[in-house]
């Protein structure tokens, strides 16, 4: 079943279901996906990087990420991600269990 709605700016759960939730964000030029590192108490999410660069700051660890690269983020793990690039930078995420509601 496809749910498409915004949860927020530049982010959009795709897909729900009672085990997992897909998601893609969009963070603009100079952008993060939040002022605060934000956690999933609950869930794991792994991201890809589709388009662009992203600085991933995952439990104060930094890590540069370019398209085609994956991250886990560990339940309960603080985390933000940066746009590191020159143009907007696209992710797609998997939710276990969903995050969002």
């Amino acid at each position: 079943m496809t749910n498409v709605y915004s949860a927020g700016k530049g982010f959009k759960i795709l897909e729900t279901t009672r085990r997992s939730q897909s998601a893609s964000m969009t963070i603009e030029l100079g952008e993060s996906s939040s002022q605060k590192p934000n956690t999933h108490p609950e869930s794991d999410q792994v991201l890809i990087v589709l388009e662009g660069k992203l600085t991933a700051e995952i439990s104060g660890k930094r890590t540069e990420m370019n398209k085609g690269d994956a991250i886990t983020v560990p339940a309960g793990a603080p985390h933000k991600f940066t746009n590191a690039g020159s143009e907007r930078a696209v992710t797609f995420s998997v939710y276990s269990p969903p995050a969002y509601c």
